[in-house]
């Protein structure tokens, strides 16, 4: 992909604008990521507001810092995945539970349903889902406290 031959902007309304190599202008573009929590910053598509795919970016820091930052903002504005730091505490080691976290969003307390709601992605990396459809991330399960993992081996 030539970063030459697009520009992005943001209107007035905080829509993004993609003009294309031909002149083309899209009002309210939308960054898609193809693998958001293994590969954030690789490969994401710019969608027009009709769905169709315009430019694809095979990673963010290949693009201009202004461009790339649009996309960052407008990714983070929409996506909602907070990531656990630590967990402080659970209220039972059975399902179903509540646990006590600290994220990278603030404190947060989320109700596990059952143990098939904390998915492996990798080796490392967790995907666990509480009551209410909120995907927490664990990014790596290396870099968490001795504690953190203890109570997480509990439940894997």
């Amino acid at each position: 992909m030539n970063t030459a031959t697009f520009s992005l902007t943001r209107n007035p309304f905080g829509r993004l604008v993609f003009t294309g190599a031909d002149g083309e202008v899209h009002e309210a573009v939308a960054p898609v990521r193809a693998f958001p929590i293994g590969a954030p910053d690789e490969d994401i598509a710019l969608v027009s507001a009709e769905g169709r795919e315009l430019v694809w970016v095979s990673r963010l820091d290949e693009l201009p810092p202004a461009v790339a930052a649009l996309i960052r903002e407008e990714l983070e504005s929409r996506e909602f995945v907070p990531e656990i730091r630590r967990i402080r505490s659970v209220s039972s080691f059975a399902c179903p539970s509540t646990w006590d976290v600290d994220t990278d969003r603030g404190d947060a307390k989320l109700v596990l349903k059952g143990e098939e709601d904390i998915r492996r992605l990798g080796r490392d990396r967790l995907l666990i889902a509480d009551t209410h459809g909120i995907q927490y991330l664990v990014r790596d399960l290396t870099a968490l406290d001795r504690i953190s993992r203890k109570i997480l081996d509990r439940f894997l």
